[in-house]
């Protein structure tokens, strides 16, 4: 990659890609200039909103103009949209999950890596300062020894806000790998690469209704466990829990308290930028910690922001193919010990954390 700005080239023109392209002026690394979606009068429509050119699909993948694709696609396109723009020689930042198998997530960090472009992949909310500042707090040793975590994101499902909500209750995909990632991220910046898994799962709405869009009123049925609880034991001993749920209706519960030694520490919700980091020593009351914001950029692309900065600087990137396999492969490995009923082990790691 040269060192002038980066061409980016928006793949998927759903809900999240307007707060990705309304965020893009806080970074100098990259604009965007084109959008394609298999709706091309969502492409339309979007490249209308955002000053874009508009394309089909395999225009954009194709254009040597466009140096990197921002993959906004439904999870089931992951890999294809990845896989083709890796093979035109462009680099790659994707929504999570990587892919909807771990199969496919290994052969795009291993196809990256042959031909020598970039892979990332969300989420970017560990790059915050909230959640920068938390790995200061650890790594400075005011908790102590880090003896594990407690995570949950908990909330009532896509159906009610989404009209293509189905996508999101597919093998593949379900609370574990749409806001799973969130935590099980943050939980590997802050303590390390995750050795192994148990799990248990259920679902207690097998049956849904569309809330919104052409299809509102209309019922799909869901195929994938709709409330987990894991139970993640670290490469570096500590032991951490995670809950993620798409069964609490009308609810938003998000937020992670990592367990030490000598105290504890609570960080905000890490489907967002920003808000309270706290401190406890002890028995003593929580504090706040003060942190610097980095203002525009605590938002959505600062993964992209960081991978084209660490290509330029000839350094690895943070929200990396390999740190969104390692994470595929931690809500696999808590899949299958739901229903296998065992510890299940990660082959993965992730170098250097």
């Amino acid at each position: 990659m040269n060192t002038d700005v980066a061409r980016v080239g928006v793949v998927g023109c759903g809900i999240i890609a307007h707060r990705y392209v309304a965020g893009s002026a806080a970074f100098d690394t990259f604009d965007v200039v084109a959008c394609a979606d298999l709706d091309s009068a969502s492409a339309r429509a979007f490249a209308q909103k955002h000053g874009l050119q508009s394309r089909s699909v395999d225009e954009l993948l194709s254009d040597p103009g466009v140096e990197v694709v921002l993959n906004l696609t439904p999870p089931s396109a992951h890999m294809a949209v990845s896989a083709a723009a890796i093979e035109a020689g462009k680099h790659v930042y994707t929504e999570k999950p990587l892919a909807t198998s771990l199969d496919d997530g290994r052969r795009l960090v291993e196809e990256a890596e042959r031909r020598g472009v970039r892979l990332g992949c969300a989420p970017d909310t560990f790059l915050g300062s909230a959640y920068q500042a938390g790995r200061e707090i650890i790594a400075g040793g005011q908790i102590g020894v880090p003896l594990g975590a407690t995570a949950a994101i908990l909330l009532g499902g896509p159906d009610s806000w989404h009209p293509n909500a189905d996508d999101f209750f597919r093998a593949g995909t379900g609370p574990l790998f749409d806001i799973g990632p969130y935590y099980l991220t943050a939980i590997v910046a802050l303590l390390g690469p995750i050795a192994e898994a148990v799990a248990f799962a259920s679902t207690p709405t097998p049956t849904r209704t569309f809330g919104v869009g052409p299809r509102a009123g209309e019922e799909f049925t869901v195929d994938v466990p709709t409330h987990v609880v894991s139970l993640l034991r670290l490469e570096s001993g500590a032991i951490a829990t995670l809950t993620v749920s798409f069964e609490a209706r009308d609810q938003y519960d998000s937020g992670l308290v990592v367990h030490g030694s000598e105290g504890s520490l609570e960080l905000p919700d890490a489907n967002d930028f920003g808000g309270e980091v706290r401190v406890r020593r002890g028995n003593g009351d929580w504090s706040p910690f003060p942190y610097a914001s980095r203002g525009g950029q605590e938002t959505r692309g600062i993964g992209l922001h960081d991978m084209l900065e660490a290509a330029r600087e000839r350094r690895s990137h943070q929200a990396s193919g390999t740190l969104g396999l390692h994470v595929l492969e931690a809500g696999v490995a808590a899949l299958r010990s739901a229903t296998g009923g065992r510890a299940v082990p990660v082959t993965t790691t992730v170098p250097g954390w």
